[in-house]
């Protein structure tokens, strides 16, 4: 019975770019933007679950502001609404950047092995500003934000921007998300995506790695991940 061809191993490989959402995967910034979305609310006389809020962590800020708009007393303009989030938000990045586990660890470590990093939020860019400049000039090679491009996640378009304005294949990245639809967004634009669920759950999707957190991670283990999925796969069935 002839042998089956099985993909070569990228144990031990580096990516050839690593490609990071922003809110609640580098930062935890999901509870500033929450804290937002209860003020908003809360100011014309309304009331903002925490359901509802959770069913905004990874969109598109668009999406979001209209989500509000239709879900609230609010009547600011959708364009009105995210720069009103935005001013709340940033102005609480200012006071502290609150940094997820692992994260700047595995971003200095990438650097240091030559591999680039960039950023792909939906966030606007103001925002992804004011982290950017925490951080060592240079960190991102690229920056993609909601601001910038037709359409935001979860279509495919920001990865695939990114992997782009870096010059690298999609298939030969790694993402790194906390979100369903920043997963879906990844994993539809054909990258390789490491989940790392947060605030929400993320369901098992083909195509991704869950993980529980970045600390301990290394640049040679983010490829090597997703041949353990693979194994695991075939030995379950």
């Amino acid at each position: 019975m002839p042998s089956t061809p099985t993909a070569p191993s990228s144990a031990g490989t580096l990516p050839a770019a690593v490609l990071w959402d922003m809110d609640g995967t580098l930062v935890d910034t999901e509870p500033y933007w929450i804290d937002a979305e209860h003020a908003i609310v809360e100011e014309a006389g309304g009331v903002w679950s925490d359901e509802y809020a959770h069913q905004l962590v990874g969109n598109d800020l668009m999406v979001s502001a209209e989500f509000i708009r239709d879900n609230s007393p609010v009547t600011l303009e959708p364009l009105e609404i995210i720069e009103e989030l935005l001013h709340r938000v940033i102005a609480q990045v200012r006071v502290h950047v609150p940094w997820r586990p692992g994260a700047l660890e595995l971003l200095a470590a990438l650097g240091q092995a030559g591999v680039a990093n960039a950023l792909v939020t939906m966030s606007w860019r103001s925002l992804a500003d004011a982290v950017v400049t925490a951080l060592p000039a240079g960190t991102f090679a690229v920056v993609v934000t909601g601001d910038e491009v037709q359409h935001g996640k979860p279509h495919p378009e920001p990865y695939q921007a990114a992997a782009r304005a870096l010059g690298v294949e999609v298939a030969d990245c790694v993402a790194i998300e906390d979100s369903p639809a920043g997963v879906r967004s990844a994993v539809a634009a054909g990258v390789p995506t490491l989940a790392v669920p947060h605030v929400v759950p993320v369901p098992f999707t083909v195509g991704a790695v869950q993980v529980p957190s970045l600390r301990g991670i290394g640049p040679r283990d983010l490829r090597a991940l997703f041949d353990g999925a693979r194994q695991s796969s075939a030995g379950s069935t």
